[in-house]
């Protein structure tokens, strides 16, 4: 396997991998605060960089049930969250092709 290609980010607030400081978001991507995740507070992004997603499954949330893929860090493979491919819910297809990010598992970066 060769190098990883990582993106870095340029913004007022960056966020990043708790692990590695690895770049994901910016807070200008930030769609919404108020979501909750696997280890608390998660935030609803709509667009990461430098993940990778794994396999979509079928996934029961207070929501609703969704089609999701676990997101994980190129650059340490930690899962920082997932990503929502279906809606099954009218009211959440807004979801469709965003990110949730979980709190506790990123970093303010520089």
């Amino acid at each position: 396997m060769g190098w990883v290609h990582r993106e870095y980010l340029s913004s007022v607030r960056i966020f990043g991998c708790l692990h590695c400081r690895t770049h994901l978001a910016t807070i200008e991507s930030m769609m919404s605060r108020a979501f909750n995740g696997q280890h608390g507070r998660a935030y609803l992004f709509d667009r990461v960089v430098n993940i990778y997603t794994l396999e979509a499954q079928e996934r029961p949330m207070t929501t609703g049930l969704h089609v999701v893929r676990d997101i994980c860090c190129v650059k340490c493979q930690t899962v920082l969250g997932w990503k929502y491919d279906r809606a099954y819910e009218e009211s959440q297809k807004y979801k469709e092709g965003k990110f949730i990010l979980e709190r506790a598992l990123l970093v303010d970066v520089d």
